[in-house]
């Protein structure tokens, strides 16, 4: 489900909503096993923030933050990455998906001989997830496909309320809440390195069938929108 199909962005709509259940899978991590912090929705660490400086308890000024910073360099080097690849919006997509799979390689291999509770690890995966989600939300806004940012849903269903029209914002919803889901049950009733791995997976046929569609560089989704 998203939506008719638009030959101005071709593969990359359902591309970016896998990315949007990636975004689902990594907060369900985060937020239930890593201390209820945020490593893609950064408006509700900049909440969480205020909360922990408030004295709110189970929550940590210092995860935020952390979260906070590393997606902002993630998403300084997706902006980076955007300027220098502004020819093929797939050839972009599939380098952004690559960089983050061995992020998300490295954080299932970390987390799978370490654990996730200590601080010693629960912060490097905390920076790490994150700057991989600041990659991806800046490298989808270079994308320009709308109505499809991946991390973010607040004015994609204010849209989809007020416009009473949108599929591909109904379906952005739909799949981030599936990947909400899954991530949860993995997490409460498998293992994080079950559910960052299945987030890995999912990164990669991001990569590889963006890759396939990509060949042919005379498409004309591939243009800059």
């Amino acid at each position: 489900m998203y939506g008719d199909p638009d030959p101005r962005h071709g593969p990359l709509v359902p591309m970016l909503l896998v990315l949007t259940v990636v975004t689902g899978l990594v907060d369900a991590v985060s937020y239930l096993a890593l201390g209820h912090v945020f490593v893609a929705n950064m408006t509700g660490n900049v909440v969480f923030l205020g909360f922990a400086l408030a004295g709110a308890p189970g929550l940590s000024a210092t995860a935020s933050l952390t979260a906070l910073a590393a997606f902002l360099a993630g998403a300084l080097a997706g902006g980076r990455l955007a300027e220098r690849r502004p020819g093929h919006r797939g050839r972009l997509l599939v380098v952004t998906a690559g960089v983050q799979s061995v992020l998300l390689a490295a954080c299932t291999a970390f987390a799978a001989a370490f654990g996730h509770t200590a601080d010693p690890v629960r912060y490097p995966l905390i920076a790490v997830l994150g700057a991989a989600m600041g990659l991806q939300n800046a490298v989808v806004r270079a994308l320009k496909v709308p109505d499809l940012t991946t991390t973010v849903l607040t004015m994609t269903l204010t849209a989809l309320a007020a416009d009473r029209a949108g599929g591909r914002r109904l379906a952005s919803a739909a799949w981030m809440f599936a990947g909400a889901l899954v991530g949860a049950v993995l997490v409460l009733h498998a293992a994080v390195p079950v559910a960052l791995a299945t987030a890995l997976a999912l990164l990669l046929s991001v990569a590889a069938l963006t890759h396939h569609a990509s060949r042919h560089p005379a498409t004309p989704w591939s243009a800059p929108a």
